[in-house]
């Protein structure tokens, strides 16, 4: 992503195409910037933190967590999971990969287990997974970990 970049929303998709369902806007077509990256229609990514700590083995350093809060409004559902997406010398290296899932026991059943809405990285390295379908935070770690005190 560039600053200042303009994706196109709603005059064009993917880059320069024109979505004929509105306006026309050859202006804002032209203009229109292509994604590195492309997530699945209707996953809702609400959020993303870029891993910049080493409790997670490196492949994941420096790559993205993204918090997909899921589609409601489909058939067949998608998204209801975090996705990791490696980096490198800030771009994109590879599609999304599932990091955190199985919360869509039937894709096309209506009963989901969690809805991700907020990703953070605590001061251990551990990711804090908010997810508003059961109310809680989720705390993801990797290897041996240590009790609280206390």
């Amino acid at each position: 992503m560039i600053a200042g970049s303009f994706y196109g929303w709603p005059s064009a998709y993917l880059g320069q195409h024109a979505d004929n369902q509105v306006a026309s806007r050859p202006d804002l077509v032209a203009r229109t910037t292509t994604p590195d990256l492309l997530l699945g229609a209707h996953v809702a990514p609400l959020q993303f933190a870029f891993y910049e700590q080493q409790q997670f083995p490196a492949t994941y350093w420096h790559g993205a967590f993204v918090a997909e809060h899921g589609s409601w409004n489909r058939r067949i559902r998608s998204g209801y999971q975090v996705v990791f997406i490696p980096f490198r010398n800030g771009l994109p290296t590879g599609e999304p990969i599932p990091f955190f899932s199985g919360f869509v026991p039937d894709p096309a059943g209506r009963q989901v287990y969690g809805r991700m809405v907020g990703i953070a990285i605590a001061a251990d390295g551990s990711l804090l997974i908010s997810d508003d379908g059961q109310k809680l935070i989720w705390r993801v770690s990797y290897g041996a970990q240590k009790p609280p005190a206390g």
